[in-house]
């Protein structure tokens, strides 16, 4: 087969790495991802780089850290001068369309300072995170006192429902993310008690096989032109709730054991413990909410792996999977209660570990089809990816892009990175304010190597410290350990080091600096020179034999 001509980006929301068959779940059968792993290439060791829906993404689509590109929280806006996958792929001649979930807010200040307008093509772009859009659904349209969390989510959807017979101000809750109790009454998918209850929708008409149908026909309407498709899912992220079948497929005895000790939950530590004690974290603790949602939750997974099954079989039978690659992840894990948390704010490796899978159909990656890898690799290394296999070099843009090329790796090459790195700014939660900690102190980053993994905080609070071999569970918190102490400080500097690189160096490229320093200056400044016989006699003709007559004094 022939390299690839399109890239179809495939990230589902909050998926967790070890809830998919092929990476060992016992109970949750995925065979159609799995097929996909076993078409190309497995990795064991995938880092986010922030634990949170919006930075994670905007790391990922920008190939840069959460502290380089500045949209550190959901709704903080990506700065208008950020470049992204669709601005570096559209420069080597392959369109990037978005059919999905972003989480992306546009900097409208900055747009008006450049006078960047929203419904041009230019300005569109910079709206949507450097996507073409064929359809933006952030999947999330609650409503409280306030109005919508996002008046623009879920517009279409509930659009296409309506049409379909379900009728009301918001079908994406009171049919698609809520059950029924028969008379009438909607039982709402946010509260957790009716997780295991059914969505009030036919199967066909919930938002992963929406999405999937959207996804199909932007491949099966666009031309010859190469292409990028970011088919973003929305689930398994909550709401926990899953239309029939798929609500009563898992009980108890398919669940994976909890993760947590009883030493964690005694922890002093202000920034763990305060999540633990958070009310995501005290609902996530009790069992019986946990196994409410565990059992949607994987009937969402299912849901979506069957989904995959579809499209990856209409792939097959319309000769896409012959010229496509194609990658599936996700933009974070989800706690469901391990070490006493729910959500995914924190650094243990059921939050910042994910999935992550790459299908490469180019002969080239013949050698390492159907492997797996334990190579640390990040999200932000998808986007030097992309640019290789659009025909780039990526090696160009390392003073934008921060990740590196997965493709030598992909393709039988070693390739050998030594530590990955995260963050998360937690200056907008309450935690923060609980603990006075200042906006430039509430933040944490994670940096861990072949072993160890090390957790820093701002504010004078003391770090964790894992030991992943001898403790892969990330119970044991070495953090105060005398013993560790020269592994707590080889890790901090590594982190000190990183913090340090010049990640806003992005207007001019590392071989422009590494040429400048080594060639002469033919532009007229001479520096340092006693006389003209101290300089090469080129750089000297415009300063030799000149006239000027001399000024008289009066």
């Amino acid at each position: 087969m022939a390299d690839p001509k399109n890239i179809l980006f495939i990230m589902f929301d909050q998926l967790r790495w070890d809830y998919l068959s092929c990476y060992g779940h016992p109970h949750l059968h995925t065979p159609h991802i799995d097929r996909l792993a076993q078409r190309g290439v497995r990795f064991d060791r995938a880092y986010i780089q922030s634990p949170l829906c919006g930075p994670s993404r905007m790391s990922t689509y920008t190939g840069r850290y959460v502290h380089s590109h500045g949209a550190v929280w959901n709704n903080v806006p990506l700065k208008v001068g950020e470049r992204t996958m669709g601005d570096h792929l559209r420069d080597l001649g392959m369109e990037c369309w978005l059919v999905g979930k972003t989480h992306m807010k546009a900097d409208a200040e900055g747009m008006a300072r450049l006078g960047l307008e929203p419904d041009s093509v230019i300005g569109a772009r910079v709206s949507e995170c450097g996507f073409d859009v064929f359809e933006r659904d952030d999947g999330m349209r609650p409503e409280g006192p306030d109005g919508f969390y996002d008046a623009g989510g879920a517009l279409r959807y509930n659009e296409d429902l309506r049409n379909k017979g379900y009728d009301g101000d918001n079908p994406w809750h009171d049919y698609a993310n809520s059950a029924n109790d028969g008379a009438g009454n909607v039982l709402s998918g946010w509260f957790m008690e009716n997780s295991d209850k059914p969505a009030n929708i036919a199967e066909e008409d919930s938002e992963t096989p929406y999405l999937t149908r959207r996804g199909m026909a932007f491949i099966e309407s666009h031309g010859d032109a190469p292409w990028c498709c970011h088919l973003s899912y929305i689930k398994p992220h909550w709401p926990y709730i899953v239309p029939a079948p798929y609500h009563n497929m898992f009980g108890s005895q398919h669940f994976l054991p909890v993760t947590r000790s009883n030493a964690e939950r005694q922890t002093t530590h202000p920034v763990f413990g305060g999540m633990m004690n958070a009310p995501v974290g005290q609902a996530f603790s009790q069992d019986h909410v946990r196994d409410k949602v565990l059992g949607a939750y994987m009937g969402l997974i299912k849901q979506c792996d069957d989904q995959m099954g579809l499209l990856f079989g209409w792939l097959e039978e319309t000769g896409r999977m012959e010229d496509t690659m194609i990658v599936v992840t996700s933009d974070h894990g989800d706690y469901l209660g391990d070490h006493w948390l729910g959500e995914k704010t924190f650094c243990h490796d059921t939050s910042v570990r994910v999935p992550m899978i790459v299908y490469d159909p180019s002969a080239k990656a013949d050698a390492t089809r159907g492997t797996a890898t334990d190579a640390l690799v990040q999200l932000i290394d998808l986007a030097p990816t992309f640019v290789d296999v659009a025909g780039g070099d990526a090696t160009a843009l390392d003073h934008v892009l921060e990740g590196q090329s997965l493709l030598p790796l992909i393709r039988g090459q070693a390739q050998t990175r030594n530590h990955a790195f995260c963050e998360y700014d937690f200056s907008m939660t309450p935690l923060s304010d609980k603990l006075q900690l200042d906006t430039a102190e509430a933040r944490l980053f994670m940096v861990r190597d072949a072993r160890y993994k090390l957790i820093q905080f701002g504010g004078g609070i003391r770090p964790m410290l894992f030991d992943l071999q001898e403790d892969p569970d990330e119970l044991v918190d070495l953090g105060e350990s005398p013993a560790h102490a020269p592994v707590l400080a080889r890790l901090s500097t590594t982190l000190d080091t990183w913090a340090r690189r010049p990640a806003q160096r992005t207007t001019i490229s590392n071989e422009t600096l590494r040429t400048t320093r080594t060639s002469r200056s033919t532009k007229g400044v001479i520096l340092g020179a006693y006389s003209q016989d101290d300089v090469d006699a080129d750089l000297t003709e415009r300063y030799r034999d000149r006239k000027a007559p001399p000024i008289r004094p009066n």
